[in-house]
């Protein structure tokens, strides 16, 4: 079915594309039938050197593909290669671009909002300090030791005095730390990570925004992992703290990247701003670009120039067959991710081989071998054997991520652990996959049976 409509859709721009008049395509363009064939079984070997990312059994970094409807439309879309910089390049895809980004700021609760698309969430980041440091250039921009490396490059490239903030054992902003460096009136804006890269942990945004309002700070959420878990906040029965997600509205600006959990190719972030005024920022002249129409060209409100309309139609298209609602359409799928960690979760409770290093906030989770003694040093080398153990197992290889986590956080969790060098090496499974639920009780075992060099 899906492939038929796919053919319908490519048919139908075939047939537009007549409508203009025959034209004798340039022969330079075209490619001998032997190399093309040469270049395409190179091309499928070369391509078998990647892990399956498609597969449960990969849960090692924060990576899945596209949902099949996604391609469908980005295959549909790019065939014309629409530019979504100016209306004059894309003028379909950029009001896609805007009804998909006016749902994702629904989602966040934003009753106003001024936004677009980006190329990644690190340019997503990159244009939310621009705009922070725009508003107080004479101030500078905290976040916490667990946030996203890009934040601190940020700040270097757009030169605005950063300021690295204690993260609590659990992977957290330290609030208490934060309120002492917002006292010395150096701060102008926070970052709240919802969802680290590492842990998957979510800053207490509840917490945060009275600080931020009284010390008159902005706030912008770095949700480019956890933002879509904002949907499952909104359940009956959540399975999520819904308390940092109920004051995402009130930040300042948002990122959100759909490339992660919006079931997205990559090239799609998002930026999201409160205040449209703050596009006063972005003016400038280019007389060349903007000329057909009157109405808001979408590089008037963006750092980055060519942007590739395809993904606004891949992302249009998905949202609407899988709405971003919180029981259905996307959060039924979220809500999956989540169980699949919770699940996990248990199964490490009950465990003689392994054991959890804090309890998973999101759909990653984090855990270590158990060892004799329990050593920061002995627990670093068995989790590194594990890895490379379970990657390359004969029969059943898993794919699982390193994480190096302060030995003085774990020692503090699981006190029976001696912190014998500054970091531990634990291991660490992204479970994004909705398939990752059913898979979570087979990994388990399979673990397990590797830990006992099975």
């Amino acid at each position: 079915m899906k492939r038929s409509i796919e053919e319908k859709l490519l048919a139908d721009l075939r047939e537009w594309e007549a409508g203009w008049g025959e034209f004798l395509r340039d022969e330079t363009l075209a490619v001998e039938e032997a190399r093309l064939e040469n270049v395409a079984a190179e091309f499928s070997e070369r391509m078998k050197e990647n892990y399956p990312f498609f597969h449960p059994r990969y849960a090692g970094q924060m990576l899945k593909p596209p949902h099949p409807l996604a391609l469908m439309a980005y295959r549909a879309a790019m065939s014309l290669n629409p530019n979504n910089h100016a209306l004059d390049g894309g003028p379909a895809t950029a009001k896609m671009e805007v009804e998909s980004v006016a749902a994702l700021a629904r989602m966040m609760g934003y009753k106003t909002h001024l936004g677009h698309l980006t190329s990644s969430g690190t340019i997503a980041n990159l244009e939310a300090l621009w705009i922070a440091r725009s508003l107080h250039p004479e101030k500078g921009i905290a976040f916490s030791a667990g946030a996203h490396y890009t934040h601190k490059r940020m700040c270097e490239v757009i030169r605005a005095e950063s300021f690295e903030v204690p993260t609590t054992d659990s992977g957290r902003i330290d609030c208490d730390a934060l309120e002492k460096l917002l006292k010395s009136g150096k701060v102008g804006t926070i970052v709240a990570t919802i969802g680290t890269t590492s842990l998957g942990a979510v800053d207490p945004l509840h917490e945060v925004v009275p600080l931020a309002r009284m010390y008159h700070a902005r706030i912008h959420a770095d949700a480019a992992y956890g933002g879509f878990f904002s949907l499952l906040a909104r359940q009956e029965d959540p399975l999520i703290d819904p308390l940092p997600f109920r004051h995402l509205a009130e930040c300042d600006s948002i990122v959100v990247d759909p490339h992660k959990h919006g079931l997205q190719p990559y090239g799609c972030g998002c930026i999201l701003v409160r205040d449209p005024s703050v596009g006063r920022f972005y003016k400038h002249d280019s007389p060349y670009t903007y000329f057909t129409s009157r109405e808001l060209h979408l590089g008037e409100i963006s750092l980055e120039c060519s942007r590739p309309g395809a993904s606004a139609a891949a992302l249009w298209f998905t949202l609407k067959c899988i709405p971003l609602e919180p029981s259905t359409g996307l959060g039924s799928i979220l809500t999956k991710t989540r169980r699949a960690a919770i699940d996990f979760s248990r199964l490490l409770a009950k465990s003689d081989r392994f054991k959890e290093f804090v309890s998973p906030e999101l759909d990653i989770v984090s855990y270590f071998p158990r060892t004799e003694p329990s050593t920061s040093s002995l627990i670093s080398a068995k989790s590194q054997r594990l890895f490379d153990d379970a990657m390359h197992h004969r029969s059943h290889p898993l794919f699982l991520a390193l994480l190096q986590v302060p030995s003085r956080h774990l020692a503090r969790i699981h006190p029976e652990v001696s912190a014998d060098r500054e970091l531990t090496t634990i291991l660490r499974s992204v479970l994004m996959k909705p398939e990752h639920m059913a898979f979570a009780p087979q990994m388990m075992k399979e673990l397990e049976e590797i830990a006992a060099g099975g």
